[in-house]
Parts: C-alpha cells; structure tokens; sequence
C-alpha cells in the first residue's frame, strides 16, 4: 500500500493556508464583504464571498498583490477553542452571517465547541481570524509567492441551494514553485485545445439538442463507431476471462430499489417515479446491479455455479443536477460496462486481483502511464447513516480488500468516509497525456445486498449461504471513458478505434479507379475508408483529412498507380512515406487486429 506523501500533506497546508491569505486580502481591500467557506482543492484552494459591489478580472492584482505583501510579512496562525454560543455571538459581531450559519447548524447537532485560527502578525498581533479545523503551514513565508495565481471567478449557490444567495467564488491555483504553476498553466492551455466537448463537435463524435434535454447525448454514427469498437473490447475480454453477458429492462418497479436499499441512498439522483397501469412507482434504472441480483436469484445455485460472473454494457439514467452536466463527463443516460461477480469468500482474492489487473492491462491498452486506484473506506461515525450498520463486515471487508491488493503487489491509497453504501470499493483515478486527472472505474465489495436481495448458493456440505458480490466496471461509461479518450490522445485515436482509419486521395480523376480498387481490399479486411475525390485540390483535401483526424492519408498519383504503392501520409507526425499496397494493408490489418498504438508509417 501507498499512502499520500509529505509532499502532498504539505501542499495541502500550503493550499489550506493560502484561502485564509485570500480572505484576508479581499477583507483589507473591500472591508465590508462577507465571507463563507475557503477549502484547498487540488489545484489550490477557493473562497466564497458576498461583495457589495461585483468584482471583476481587473481586480485580480490588487488582489494577489495584498496576498504578496501577506505572505512576506511572515504571519502565523494561532488556534482558539470557543463554545458555540461565544462563537455565534463573535461572529454575529463581526456581521458575518455566513459563519453564523455554520455554527448554529453545528449547534444543532449537538457540536459544543468550535475552533478558530488567527494570523497572528510580527508584533504578536491577531490581524484576521477564520472559523478552521486546522493544518497550515508555520508561516505564510512558507508559501511561495511565485507559486500561486488567481485563475477566475464563479458564482457559487451558498451551501450549494440555488434558493440561497449567490456568492462569488475565486479561485486561486497553487504549487509549491513557480515552476510548477507554470506547468500547471501550459497544462491549462492544452486542455482547453483537447476540451472532448470541442473536438467532440468539430469531429461530429456526439451531439446535445436541447429539445431532447441535457445530459442526455446523442451519438453520431461516427462516435457510435467508437462506442462500439470499446463494447467489442469489453465483450471479447469479459468472455475470456469466464464472463456470462446479460441484458436487463430500462425499468423497473420501486419495490426493487427500496429492497436493494438504493432508493433511501440515491433518490435524489433517481428520476422521478412513474405510474404505470394503476400500479405501483417504477423508476428510471440508475444502475445494473438490482436487475443482475434477480438474474442471479432466478435459478439455484450451487458452490460448483460460483463465482457467477454477469456482464451488461446496461443503459442507466441518474438525474444530474443541470448545474453538475459537463459534456460526456457527467451525463443523465449513460452506458456502464458493468458486471457483477458472485463468489464466496475462499474466491474473493482471486475475483478481486482478477478484475484490478483487468484495469492495469486496459491502462497498457490506451497508454495510460500515471493512475492511482484508492481504497474507499467507511467512517464508523456514519454507520447506519452514509453506511449500513454492519461494524465488523467494514472491518472484515475492507481488510479482505488490502489482503487481496497487497498479496498481488498492487500499490494502493486509503481514503477514508467514499465507500459505497455497501462496501469498501477500490476507485481508479487516471491521468491524461497532458496530466489532467479523471475518475473511470471501481471495484466494489458487497457484503449487504445479496443478504437483503435473498441470494445464495448451497455449498458442498448443503447449507444454504448467502454470496459476497463484486461490483465492477473497468471501463467505466461509454460517456466518460470516450471523453477521457478524446483528451488523451487529443482526438487522434489509435488506428484500430479511429472512425475513419484511411482517407484516400486521389491527385486527379485518372487515379481515381485506383482509389476504388484499394478501397475494396481495405474493406474486404474490415478497414473503415473514406475517399476524397479529386475536384479539390490536393492540399485542402490533406488539411480536410488532418482535421478529422483520420490517421492515415493516401495519396495516390501516377507513380503509385504504375508501382501499386501509395504515399502513406501520417495525419499525426506529418510525415509522408511511400510503400507498397500490400506492405501497408499487411501492417493496417496486423496494427488493428492487435489494437497497437504503433503508428509508425511515415514516423
């Protein structure tokens, strides 16, 4: 097991102490703003605030320059414990109401004390004071001053309620150098020329129609070929590896989600229910795993059926908060590649490790070189709340899931309170090329449901025993996946998942048979051609074919006619090679076959 560094303890300090610097400053400059929450964040903190006036980009130096000036007077920070009443009323003083808030809710729940920090200047002086937990760096010179920059404003429902007020976010981004930042910001900008929703438009991959709603994506016949080329993938993995393909209705009553205890956990974010011939609510389904329990249940089955492993890219629908919908990333319909895997304990180890290098040998698949899979754990002061109260299946369970990491030399991080409802999980965090950091997968432990569903197996002595079931999806969705996907390689996918894989080019209508005639051997082994006739000239079809992307550009002239060559153009490095017809259909059908990332013609 890995655990999280120093460096990083230490940047989330910096961060940390960093949001009471901002605060500090825009109370300094706009003495009457109000403030509410500041956390750190992966890239640097942000703070709320209620400004009486709007404040602007153009306010962005005055800013940092307070911040600065902060920062090199050295400041402490001082903690002070004071009970709810002193800590409302000493807010209340200070006509903060947002700190308020916070403390009469903590009140509320039977929180007796809260803790402050000050910053304390040279002179021993309390110059601001923060309602906080805590961990800050000794002094604010431990903050780079070259090391943070303030990016943008966004507005910010207070506490997250759109019937709140609207307060104004800024957000700051920090490093520990100024070297750092800056590679942050080159990061910044090639994210945005690789944003999945630009390239997605400009490639004709998805599309959103507001008269269908949001989050609900539309898949072109182009990224319908992507899509389905990874459910291909999906399918001829999960077979090798013993897995039995299902399909399950878009539907289904209440009643199954109330058993499986998902409608008390994510109703919320379940779409409303439905009526349906007088009879009781069904909903919309937010995810597989009730419908395979009932796969599972509809038979008897044995210790010798096990582990029983159900696969599905299964439709789900969640209804997404309109603010939270971000491009494919976060979606209201969306396509699991899920599956669930029911074994007994004895199997646990094995099914577990099995499914963890299925996401190590898909990593190798797409050039994933940075990923970290994360040991979401419970938090036992949430039990019977956020967790089922089972104490000592968390224990069993989360120590079942180290065993099983560990024992395969598969390095992992403990993050505590992000477990499933049901059972610890393993979450996958990958980086792009560029380093920006996603959410795809999870592997997930239940020790609850199956108990709750009914479900079980007779083992070999004849007792009747209730099966662990594991939760997981390698791939993800559909949405998210193929949105990473455009990211990471900048929409230049590998040849074999590239919806056109060769574009031909004939120089003129005299070359034009020549071009039918590869078409049809390129078809004929399952290569996807467009051609470009010539009434164009040949450099605007070469910049048409470069920004679609396609990976290989065929130009096709007399010399290649006569010798039965082509021109191979690589659409990526931009080099141009000529080699035989059949050289380059042996090699396209062997690259795509093994789904390669090679890319070598004209390297």
């Amino acid at each position: 097991m890995s655990s999280s560094s120093e460096k990083i303890d230490d940047l989330y300090r910096l961060r940390h102490s960093l949001a009471h610097v901002l605060a500090q400053s825009v109370l300094k400059l706009w003495p009457n703003t109000k403030i509410a929450i500041g956390p750190p964040i992966d890239t640097g903190c942000y703070y709320d605030f209620l400004f009486e006036n709007p404040i602007s980009d153009s306010d962005f130096n005055a800013i940092q320059k307070e911040m600065r000036s902060i920062i090199n007077k050295g400041q402490t920070f001082k903690s002070e414990t004071l009970s709810t009443d002193d800590a409302i009323k000493f807010w209340k003083e200070k006509e903060q109401q947002f700190k308020v808030e916070l403390i009469e809710d903590l009140k509320k729940d039977g929180v007796k004390e809260v803790t402050h920090f000050s910053s304390v200047d040279a002179k021993g002086e309390e110059v601001f004071v923060d309602l906080c937990k805590g961990e800050h760096v000794e002094s604010t010179k431990d903050i780079p001053a070259d090391g943070f920059s303030i990016m943008m404003l966004a507005g910010a429902y207070w506490r997250g309620d759109e019937k709140k007020q609207q307060l104004t976010r800024v957000y700051v981004a920090a490093f520990d150098s100024k070297d750092a930042l800056k590679n942050y910001k080159i990061m910044l900008e090639e994210s945005k020329k690789r944003d999945h929703r630009k390239l997605g438009k400009e490639l004709d991959l998805f599309a959103f129609s507001d008269i269908i709603g949001p989050g609900l994506p539309l898949w072109t016949p182009k990224g319908t070929i992507i899509a389905d080329e990874l459910e291909q993938l999906a399918k001829e993995e999960e077979e090798s590896a013993g897995y039995k393909r299902v399909r399950t209705p878009h539907i289904a009553k209440g009643s199954l989600y109330e058993k499986t205890g998902h409608l008390s956990h994510y109703k919320e974010s379940m779409f409303p229910p439905m009526k349906l011939d007088g009879e009781e609510c069904y909903y919309l389904k937010p995810m597989n795993c009730p419908h395979h329990h009932e796969i599972f249940a509809s038979q008897p089955r044995s210790y010798r059926d096990l582990p029983f492993r159900l696969a599905e890219y299964g439709q789900c629908y969640r209804y997404e908060d309109s603010g939270s919908l971000f491009g494919l990333m976060r979606v209201r319909s969306l396509s699991m590649n899920d599956a669930h895997i029911y074994c007994t304990e004895d199997q646990f180890e094995s099914e577990f490790v099995a499914v963890a290098k299925m996401y190590l040998k898909y990593f190798e698949l797409f050039g994933v070189e940075k990923y970290v899979m994360r040991l979401s754990l419970h938090d036992p002061a949430e039990l019977g709340k956020k967790y089922v109260n089972e104490p000592e299946l968390w224990k069993k369970t989360e120590s079942m899931v180290r065993n099983a990491m560990d024992a395969a030399g598969i390095e992992y991080e403990e993050v505590p309170n992000e477990a499933a409802f049901y059972g610890p999980k393993i979450d996958v965090e990958v980086w792009s090329a560029i380093g920006r950091e996603f959410t795809l997968a999870t592997n997930q432990v239940d020790f609850d449901v199956p108990k709750k569903m009914n479900l079980s197996y007779t083992d070999s002595t004849g007792v009747e025993k209730t099966p662990l079931c594991i939760h997981r999806a390698p791939l993800g969705t559909h949405e998210r996946f193929i949105g990473f996907l455009i990211e990471h390689f900048a929409g230049h996918f590998p040849l074999w998942l590239a919806p056109v894989q060769v574009a031909l080019l004939p120089v003129a209508d005299v070359h034009a048979s020549y071009a039918t005639e590869i078409a049809e051997q390129l078809n004929k082994i399952g290569i996807r051609v467009e051609q470009f006739d010539s009434s164009e000239s040949l450099g605007k079809r070469i910049r048409k074919g470069e920004q679609q992307r396609i990976p290989y550009l065929l130009v096709l002239g007399d010399e290649e006619q006569k010798a039965k060559t082509v021109s191979v153009r690589n659409v990526l490095t931009k080099n141009q090679v000529t080699v035989s017809l059949s050289d380059f259909i042996k090699k396209t059908e062997e690259d795509v076959s093994s789904r390669s990332l090679d890319r070598s013609f004209g390297a």
